[in-house]
């Protein structure tokens, strides 16, 4: 087995982007619903989780989702995926270590259960087509991950086997499928245990030393 890998694949919201589950919790307030309202509605309902897989897999647009999402839950439609994770932000930490991989000749690609791109886009302002050698949404090739289809195909885009990959999400789920086809794999909990895992991991260093640090 590769010690060192080639290629990172990362997934997007929760990875590089600040965590998903604070900025539904958020939204919640705001919309003063109960607290785990969205967990309950949208995630273990069925039809909160026929709609949410539908729309990954490209068979529902965002405004449709937005529809039906609203109906289960009791509230407006009106943009309703932008309000509900208006709060995210750019994870620097992942983004920086994933610009250095890229630097030091390391292939880096985005695989991610997209949400659709209209009317909100959770990927504008991060010039993903600019930045990574592979850009997988899911609903533009009517799969979604756990698919283990999916995973080749942004193996396929960047050139490269599982085994000299190394893949990153922060839902727990998708690591298995991705590990039994040979990638190394991190949950991704907090940033900076994931950048130290990435270091391990590619064996490089991903973070940018204090130039005033003292060493002896």
């Amino acid at each position: 087995m590769t010690q060192h890998r080639k290629g990172l694949v990362l997934d997007f919201g929760g990875v590089l982007t600040t965590p998903l589950v604070p900025a539904a919790l958020a939204f919640e307030k705001r919309a003063g619903l109960a607290e785990g309202t969205l967990l309950t509605g949208l995630y273990l309902d069925p039809e909160g989780i026929r709609i949410t897989e539908a729309l990954e897999r490209g068979t529902l647009t965002q405004t449709q989702w937005n529809e039906a999402a609203a109906r289960l839950l009791g509230i407006a439609p009106d943009n309703l995926m932008g309000r509900i994770f208006a709060d995210l932000r750019p994870e620097p930490a992942v983004l920086a270590a994933a610009a250095a991989a890229r630097r030091a000749g390391r292939k880096v690609g985005i695989l991610s259960n997209s949400v659709g791109l209209s009317p909100w886009d959770l990927y504008d302002g991060y010039e993903i087509a600019e930045r990574y050698d592979a850009v997988v949404l899911s609903e533009q090739h009517g799969l979604r991950k756990p698919d283990p289809e999916i995973f080749r195909v942004v193996l396929d885009q960047l050139g490269l086997r599982a085994e000299e990959c190394v893949f990153v999400d922060d839902t727990e789920q998708y690591l298995a499928p991705a590990a039994a086809l040979g990638f190394a794999t991190v949950h991704a909990v907090e940033p900076g245990a994931t950048v130290a895992a990435l270091e391990t991991l590619l064996d490089l260093p991903l973070t940018h030393e204090d130039p005033d640090r003292v060493t002896s």
